[in-house]
């Protein structure tokens, strides 16, 4: 028997091209599956709910239930509270206006800009650092320690500690997961424990930095917390564990597709070793090509929606697929084709409107570094595996290793 469309995407076996659902399931463009679950799959609509009020990022709000995720009831307490990635206006604003004090504009309009210098550094030294060229996992080797230690060094947060926060970070965000057929107790009772483990140590270092304040985005968050108009103690270290786990896990699956694409465009590799500047581009072409972030199965109407000619009802989940609305005909020509000189990527990579990547300018800075160093450094590499085993996860969805092989490494 035939799974549901919905089904045969979140299965692991579709997991490493599900681009051919996507294109079944934008036949329908606000699909109801018969459940409680209204799925968007086409550009436009998309963008429009990603900018409309009626539609939640608060999941309490959820009052159908989400035959593939978890009712509100099954959820249960965070030990944490929630973070402002799904909270709506006036706390999402609050809490994220405060946050941005630390990292942009127009408080910190050079924070990141000012990190380039330290992350080539960090780049040419994990590339210095591969010793054997014929076998590479650019995911274990390059794809992740590379965010890991840039976003551990603007938080603050010591990059010797990253073996007591990986686990607890990637149970987290596999939480993200619907994973249909999961016992959700179980689950949830994992995520928990990583949530106070986590939640523990980053109040640890909290509390250190307001004793020894240093110049980095923990210190800055500690000395906000307990004052007006600024974080309490729980919202600091909500918004630091959002930021840790947030910080690495997308930008990980940024730059393992972007080098697993230009491997199987090596005419665009090509291009790129000799011009690092098409990295700018490039990696919003990548955006729009293989984002990171496939799903957002995590949106609530609050109110009646008409859309695509369906009315989705007060309280019923909302999933959005950005990565099949990057794909979209009717928004882009030729949207199978990886093309870098593409000339209009208003893509949904980083998404839109008010939950827009608070990363994204760190993101976009260390994938064009990367994949740029990469394109330069790697003489003639090829892939060992293609596909290559991919992560679990349906919503973060990226190679869990990339073997590659290159004759040398240039100096």
């Amino acid at each position: 028997m035939t799974q549901p469309l919905i089904r045969q995407i979140l299965d692991y076996d579709n997991r490493a091209n599900p681009y051919p659902l996507y294109a079944e399931l934008r036949k329908t463009p606000v699909l109801h599956d018969g459940g409680g679950t209204y799925v968007v799959s086409t550009y436009w609509e998309i963008l429009s709910l990603l900018h409309d009020p009626r539609l939640s990022s608060d999941r309490r709000r959820r009052t159908v239930r989400d035959v593939y995720g978890l009712s509100q009831e099954e959820d249960g307490a965070s030990n944490l509270p929630t973070p402002f990635l799904r909270l709506d206006p006036p706390e999402h604003d609050r809490l994220r206006t405060i946050t941005n004090r630390s990292f942009g504009p127009p408080h910190s309009p050079r924070r990141v800009h000012e990190m380039r210098g330290e992350l080539e550094a960090v780049v040419t030294g994990l590339i210095d650092g591969i010793e054997d060229a014929g076998r590479i996992d650019l995911v274990e080797q390059f794809s992740y320690p590379f965010p890991v230690t840039a976003i551990c060094r603007l938080l603050g947060v010591p990059r010797e500690d990253e073996a007591r926060f990986h686990t607890w970070a990637d149970t987290i965000a596999a939480s993200l997961d619907p994973m249909p057929g999961e016992d959700p107790t179980e689950r949830n009772r994992r995520t928990r424990d990583a949530q106070l483990q986590l939640g523990g140590y980053l109040a640890g270092l909290l509390e250190e930095r307001r004793r020894k304040p240093g110049d980095d985005m923990l210190s800055e968050l500690a000395a906000a917390s307990g004052a007006v108009d600024t974080l309490s103690t729980v919202e600091a270290i909500t918004t630091a564990a959002l930021l840790l786990i947030a910080g690495h896990e997308t930008t990980v699956n940024l730059i393992t597709n972007g080098m697993l694409t230009l491997l199987r465009n090596p005419q665009v590799l090509r291009r790129l070793s000799e011009d690092p500047r098409l990295a700018v581009p490039l990696v919003e072409e990548l955006l729009r090509f293989e984002p990171p972030v496939q799903l957002l199965p995590n949106r609530t109407a609050v109110a009646d929606i008409d859309i695509g000619g369906v009315t989705i009802p007060t309280g019923a989940a909302v999933w959005l697929v950005p990565g099949s609305g990057n794909r979209d005909p009717q928004r882009f020509a030729d949207p199978d084709r990886f093309d870098p000189d593409r000339e209009d990527i208003e893509h949904l990579g980083f998404g839109s409107g008010i939950h827009i990547c608070f990363g994204a300018p760190l993101a976009r800075q260390e994938t064009q570094l990367a994949l740029s160093h990469l394109a330069r450094r790697l003489h003639n590499p090829r892939l060992l595996e293609d596909p290559p085993p991919y992560r679990r996860n349906a919503v973060l969805r990226g190679p869990r290793h990339l073997p590659i092989a290159c004759d040398d490494i240039r100096p």
